[in-house]
């Protein structure tokens, strides 16, 4: 059969990164994608003069993303930057960094040392302190004052969990109202070291905000240990006055209010809810802003003047708040001025960046501003900003750039994208964003993929979003044009556009996505038997889809965490009953038609439509997910491996959730589905041979048969003269020799040159420096090009290379065969001196190195190679590679050269 089923099952951490070569600064990897740099948990010092961030790393001994704290001081700068100071760098997760109120402490939290404790560090550095361990644990810390900070936790653990534990009893209660951890919010005083309880709640709070002068806090509560699968009973939100101790339940009639932000006039705050059409099962809608007056205990919605309500976060500001509005593909910047019991909106303008920005932190007072600015085509850049307000309106003004991420990024060429739009279902205008493939060229036909977004009420915006789930510019790298459609109940888009897949499922977003290809397909840009589609979550349950409805049409799929029969999914997803009675209309048991069970169940499940896929199919899934629970994975599997009409191929993640958490598994995943792609649609793929270790003696053959050779003789005739292959660092570079100059190559400039006839192949020594010239002039006039030796940076550079691999090439430490010391190099050459072995080898006789786009064979042993001043690099065999000194200097006897070619 052609199916495969690969179970992910014994991954190590070590294991996968071990495999990866230094990437290629010119082209996107894998790596680059996990990897990038983003700016998180930002804060803005008190005084105004400092923000503290967050900024992820990989940790590769633990196989998991950890976050260290930087401080940047806006205050202080250094070449023309702000100064960036990393607080912490370890290889435990530092996150939550809070300001003092005198902008002198940093309070934080950490995974060290079990993660219950709050931890201290000076801005001026120095190691963190202990400030308190919790017993119970610590999150979701506040500054309230000088002295007291807010927290979650709980009351600890009960009788009854006590004696569970005891009996080692690791029993599920799947449904259980009366056992459960309960979140409280406490305050922590932070110079007695007092604790004391500030909710009563016999739920858990979910969310919680208290007001800057510490009278006021709402909390919200999760009324069921389910409450995100079955949507009953709805959360409840209670508002307390500190100071009097009442508490008053309040935003009774709200769909899944939230963002609680309290002003800084005390006299109130501001939260988001949801406006859908079936709020008991919390439906997909719109977001819209409300404003809760304390004094009144009542809520007034903010009239956005803007029916598709937000896109975004909000942020308050001295007077009032800037906002995301929601736009389709962008956001516009909106800035809401309060007057009484009503809201002026205005429109903000920045230089074309407002439609790409997001917010992160405003100043306590509002005036000043951090956010971030990106497209689909550029990286995020980090900005810091003043709010300023002139003649009733606010100005966003002095930004600067805060810190300099991803400098590496960067410099590798970026994709061009563009918003593209065409007419979908209903004739209606859709829109999504056009990702071009590398060098393009007008009038040429390309292949597409198509990347499908979750959801469903996800959106793709007109920003940086490479990441593990989604990766347009190794696609746009492999020739690809890249469309992520924002289909039919997508959010920032209004009401009914979100909403008009409800109790039609599949249908406008199926005419979406396959007008999109028929568009670009008659534009001539997309050659239309070169399809290919992926997506994760609700984007794999689109794709799934679209391969059972067009069975002919696409080349290969790639579905992450998708669900294939929604039957099984109603009771099994998490939120299985709010998003299937919310798209399919009820319960599967509910009278729908005339009939006495729900058929959406079954005519919207592709699992009973499965014999007519044709399309190769990699299916991913987290064992740990219940989001989409793993067994839609197994049932997918299943239907296309017993039908036998396409290859099949099912990777499984041990351990993750519906999104992948590992390092190992972000990196497999790409990885698994770049070689689907490569195999079914690029078509250029080459099958890795399970047999062959990269670095075994037969690869290492297998990989110099491929090089340029003239016989047995390396090298390449040119007018029937035999001189050396060079290769290219990159585009519009140098290109050096793949080896040093040989005897053989040597000898067709130098026609007395002699040698033993078996070591033609070795590389040519006992020469100097005016020697190599002379080869060089000659070559260069024999051939029109311009040929040199490498200049003193260049070959610093590779020597540098060269020395992280001496050990293992032509050197005498290869030769010793252990690792020798400096005393003992002597008592060695002792030994060589009296029998005088020749250890000089043929080129290539060990693996090559990876020089930027290149590989080249040499560079840290066998003749040490001249430079343009005259002295040379590298280390010849009866040299030794002393780790602790970078210089060489070798006998003028096994001296040789390698060329440089200039770039045309």
């Amino acid at each position: 059969m052609k199916n495969t089923l690969a179970l992910m099952l014994c991954l190590t951490a070590g294991g996968l990164w071990a495999q990866n070569n230094e990437p290629d600064e010119n082209r996107w990897t894998p790596e680059d994608i996990i990897n990038t740099e983003r700016m998180q948990e930002v804060q803005i010092s008190p005084n105004e003069q400092m923000v503290v961030w967050t900024k992820e790393k990989g940790e590769k001994e633990k196989d998991k993303f950890v976050s260290d704290i930087y401080l940047t001081r806006l205050d202080v700068q250094k070449d023309g930057e702000y100064l960036t100071i990393p607080m912490t760098n370890g290889d435990e997760d530092d996150y939550s960094p809070l300001f003092s109120q005198d902008s002198e402490t940093l309070y934080f939290l950490s995974s060290r040392e079990k993660g219950k404790k709050l931890w201290s560090m000076s801005i001026y550095g120095g190691e963190p302190k202990e400030v308190h361990e919790f017993e119970n644990g610590i999150s979701d810390i506040n500054l309230l004052n000088d002295s007291t900070l807010t927290f979650t936790s709980n009351d600890g653990k009960t009788l009854y969990e006590q004696k569970l534990e005891e009996k080692k009893d690791n029993t599920i209660i799947v449904e259980d109202t009366v056992h459960w951890t309960n979140q409280k919010v406490y305050a922590f005083n932070l110079k007695d070291k007092s604790i004391k309880r500030l909710t009563d709640n016999e739920h858990p709070v979910s969310q919680y905000a208290i007001s800057r002068d510490g009278r006021w806090m709402i909390t919200g509560l999760t009324m069921s240990p389910h409450y995100a699968s079955d949507a009953q009973p709805k959360g409840e939100y209670y508002l307390y006055d500190l100071e009097s101790g009442e508490k008053t339940k309040v935003l009774e009639n709200l769909q899944t209010p939230g963002n609680f932000k309290f002003t800084s006039d005390h006299q109130g705050f501001y939260f988001t809810a949801e406006h859908s059409s079936d709020p008991e099962w919390n439906g997909a809608g719109i977001t819209e802003l409300y404003y809760y007056l304390l004094d009144e205990q009542a809520y007034d919605k903010v009239d956005l003047d803007w029916e598709w309500g937000l896109g975004g976060d909000f942020a308050l500001t001295s007077d009032g708040l800037l906002a995301h509005l929601a736009h389709g593909a962008t956001r516009k910047l909106a800035y809401f001025q309060k007057d009484e019991s009503s809201w002026s909106q205005q429109l903000i303008t920045l230089n074309g960046m407002e439609q790409h920005l997001s917010f992160f932190e405003t100043s306590k007072d509002g005036k000043k501003l951090v956010f971030d600015y990106s497209t689909a085509s550029k990286l995020p850049k980090y900005y810091v900003a003043d709010i300023q307000h002139k003649r009733n309106k606010a100005v966003v003004a002095n930004y600067d750039e805060l810190v300099k991420l991803n400098q590496k990024l960067q410099k590798k060429p970026i994709a061009r994208a563009e918003i593209f739009r065409w007419q979908g279902y209903n004739d209606e205008e859709v829109n999504g964003i056009l990702i071009y493939p590398e060098n393009y060229e007008e009038g040429k036909k390309y292949p597409l993929v198509l990347s499908i977004h979750g959801g469903p009420s996800g959106v793709d915006l007109d920003l940086w979003t490479e990441r593990w789930s989604t990766y347009p510019n190794i696609m746009s790298q492999r020739g690809a044009f890249v469309l992520k459609p924002n289909y039919h109940g997508s959010s920032n888009h209004g009401l009914a556009f979100v909403e008009s897949i409800k109790k039609n499922y599949y249908e406008p977003e199926l005419v979406d996505i396959m007008n999109a290809v028929d568009e670009l397909v008659d534009k001539g840009l997309v050659d239309e038997d070169k399809l290919g589609v992926m997506g994760w979550s609700n984007g794999a349950i689109l794709t799934t889809m679209l391969t059972v409805r067009y069975p002919d049409k696409f080349k290969v799929a790639a579905p992450g965490a998708g669900d294939v029969n929604w039957t099984s999914d109603f009771g099994t997803c998490r939120f299985g009953v709010s998003f299937d009675q919310s798209y399919f209309g009820g319960a599967p048991w509910d009278d729908v038609n005339g009939k006495f069970y729900n058929e959406n169940y079954i005519i919207k499940s592709p699992l009973f439509e499965m014999e007519k896929v044709k399309t190769p199919t990699i299916i991913f899934h987290g064992s740990e997910d219940r989001a989409v629970p793993r067994d839609q994975g197994w049932e997918y599997y299943r239907a296309l491996q017993q039908n036998d009409k396409a290859p099949v191929r099912f990777v499984w993640f041990p351990d993750q959730p519906h999104g992948l958490k590992k390092i190992t598994h972000q990196l497999r995943k790409m990885n698994e589905e770049l070689d689907w792609f490569d195999q079914y649609l690029f078509k250029n793929y080459e099958k890795k041979n399970e047999a062959l270790k990269s670095e075994s003696p037969i690869a290492m053959l297998l990989k110099k048969e491929k090089v340029a050779k003239e016989g047995a003789l390396y090298g390449k005739l040119y007018q029937d003269k035999l001189i050396p292959e060079v290769v290219s660092l990159g585009e519009d570079t140098i290109s050096l020799g793949r080896f040093e100059v040989t005897n053989a190559q040597y000898q067709a400039y130098k026609t007395d040159h002699k040698f033993d006839p078996t070591e033609s192949n070795f590389a040519l020594h006992n020469v100097s420096k005016g020697e190599a010239e002379a080869y060089l002039a000659w070559l260069s006039e024999l051939t029109g090009e311009s040929y040199r030796l490498p200049n003193v940076k260049e070959a610093t550079k590779w020597h540098e290379l060269g020395r992280k691999n001496a050990e293992k090439e032509n050197t005498l430490n290869f030769w010793a065969g252990f690792d020798i010391t400096l005393e003992e190099v002597s008592l060695l050459q002792e030994k060589i001196d009296e029998a005088k072995p020749l250890l000089l080898k043929a080129v290539g006789s060990h693996p090559p190195l990876k020089l930027e786009k290149a590989e080249v064979y040499d560079l840290g042993g066998n003749v040490s190679e001249y430079h343009s001043e005259g002295e040379t690099y590298g280390y010849s065999a009866y040299d030794y590679a002393d780790p602790s000194n970078v210089e060489v200097h070798s006998d003028q006897a096994y001296r040789g050269f390698r060329i440089v070619k200039e770039s045309q």
